[in-house]
């Protein structure tokens, strides 16, 4: 199934969230970088905007064939690239319920995507990828999990940081209580 390795490594990142608090969710490392939090609400912004892009694509007549590249190297991270505005994280603090449930919602619309198109035009409609070129709309889909499956390393090491750092947890932004 085109989802099963997505699903998977979802869940490993459900699991490395386990035993964290919400303000340890919310808390950054001293040495800088994303807070777990902001990983997944990365994670949830960048599915969304993929699908989003492939629901566009789908409607583009004029969208390019593409050849299937190898995109086994997304989940290694060798080079940055820059994101897209629409999802860079926020400093909100939410918690971790918070997040599992964007993260929920973000897969469904993914899904919703792949069940509503037709997978011959998956197949022959295309968008770019800064480090890849056009890739073929269906390579989008597993490309998702290579995505998360590098992310889920950044966030094992940043959530190791947090506790052995072993100082009271600062959560950026505050409560919106």
């Amino acid at each position: 199934m085109v989802f099963e390795g997505n699903s998977k490594i979802r869940r490993k990142i459900y699991q490395a969230l386990e035993g964290l608090t919400d303000e340890e969710f919310n808390g950054k490392p001293s040495g800088g970088g994303w807070s777990p939090k902001q990983i997944l609400e990365h994670l949830t912004l960048m599915e969304t905007y993929i699908a989003t892009k492939i629901l566009r694509e789908m409607k583009n007549p004029d969208s390019l064939r593409a050849s299937k590249k190898l995109i086994l190297l997304a989940s290694d991270r060798v080079v940055n690239v820059n994101l897209p505005e629409q999802t860079h994280p926020t400093d909100h603090y939410k918690t971790i319920a918070d997040l599992k449930e964007e993260l929920h919602n973000s897969r469904i619309y993914l899904l919703d995507v792949y069940d509503a198109s037709c997978k011959d035009a998956l197949r022959d409609k295309s968008f770019a990828h800064p480090n890849y070129g056009h890739l073929p709309l269906i390579q989008w889909f597993p490309f998702i999990g290579l995505y998360e499956k590098c992310h889920l390393k950044r966030l094992r090491k940043t959530i190791d940081e947090l506790k052995m750092e072993n100082r009271p947890f600062e959560p950026v932004g505050g409560r919106n209580d």
